[in-house]
């Protein structure tokens, strides 16, 4: 059983940035893929970004793609959500979610963290 924990959430204004960081309680994070998900209030949790258990791939969906950054560091068991240019559409709850595969399909994920609120004034 993988427990994950997301920090870095908070308030901030449209165009600033924030860096998420979920950590993982597993030796084995690295044999997972990881994905950060979000969730606005009333909207389905949809997909933001996934890398590879590697960390050498990276997907991103459309709406973050070129602001947003996921990394990893498989010694540290961290993964990473590097959020710039954040516009007031990027406020939600944000979840890590670890699974064995590399996927941007939510129920996919065997693994979720408890997740963290962002929210982006205007």
């Amino acid at each position: 059983q993988v427990q994950l924990v997301e920090s870095g959430g908070g308030l901030v204004q449209a165009g600033g940035s924030l860096r998420l960081s979920c950590a993982a309680s597993e030796r084995t994070f690295s044999y997972y893929a990881m994905g950060w998900f979000r969730q606005a209030p009333g909207r389905e949790r949809e997909f933001v970004a996934t890398i590879r258990r590697s960390g050498g791939l990276a997907y991103y969906a459309d709406s973050v793609k070129g602001r947003f950054t996921i990394s990893r560091d498989n010694a540290e068991n961290t993964v990473y959500l590097q959020m710039n240019s954040l516009k007031p559409e990027d406020t939600a709850v944000y979840y890590c979610a670890a699974g064995d595969n590399w996927t941007t399909v939510t129920r996919s994920y065997n693994y979720w963290g408890q997740g963290t609120q962002v929210t982006v004034s205007s």
